[in-house]
């Protein structure tokens, strides 16, 4: 079976939600079998027939207002002509988020998200990663610290680094990617067991 394609597809106006991207890109790649893509959602508004190339997604923008920023809205609209050719129906998809405060209604992005996939007819995959401080890891250090489960959150101090994130979100970007990338190989062995005699 040749390599799956997994696209983290982001929007980051101030390097954030990139870097969280990066380290999500590192999980999925650690995986045998995976080949993953790190693509900005900007540069697919033109050409978003570029999306039948992959198998699956994990699709990134920070929370802005209560949702997805305009470039990432944008670009899901962009892919209006895909939906009525349900042209990328069973593909798998999952997301993340980023905003500035621990909550920051960053489930209402992740939602935003969750429909735009699911109005395409894909599968979605969410954070099955338990928050480690229930197990005594130090809060800053513990993966889903935030505790999200629709998709992953990482929080970045307002107006910080885009680096400034603390290891907990960045070992939890890394599991994510991970877990993202093992199921879309989990779902192709499952088609190829139904269509194989």
């Amino acid at each position: 079976m040749k390599n799956k394609q997994l696209a983290v597809i982001y929007h980051s106006a101030h390097g954030h939600t990139g870097h969280i991207a990066a380290h999500i890109l590192a999980g999925a790649q650690s995986v045998p079998g995976i080949t993953a893509h790190l693509l900005k959602a900007e540069d697919l508004t033109s050409s978003p027939e570029r999306l039948l190339e992959y198998d699956g997604f994990v699709f990134g923008s920070p929370t802005y207002l209560g949702g997805v920023s305009g470039t990432f809205k944008t670009f899901m609209d962009a892919t209006g002509r895909l939906w009525k050719s349900h042209a990328l129906k069973g593909k798998l998809a999952s997301a993340f988020t980023v905003s500035s405060l621990p909550a920051g209604d960053k489930q209402s992005t992740l939602l935003s998200m969750f429909v735009f996939a699911m109005q395409h007819g894909m599968v979605w995959v969410g954070n099955a990663i338990l928050p480690e401080q229930h197990s005594g890891v130090p809060y800053e250090e513990a993966a889903n610290r935030l505790g999200s489960w629709s998709g992953m959150m990482a929080q970045a101090g307002h107006s910080a680094p885009a680096d400034s994130f603390v290891p907990g979100d960045i070992k939890t970007a890394r599991m994510f990617g991970t877990n993202v990338a093992e199921a879309l190989l989990r779902m192709a062995a499952d088609v190829e067991a139904e269509v194989t005699p």
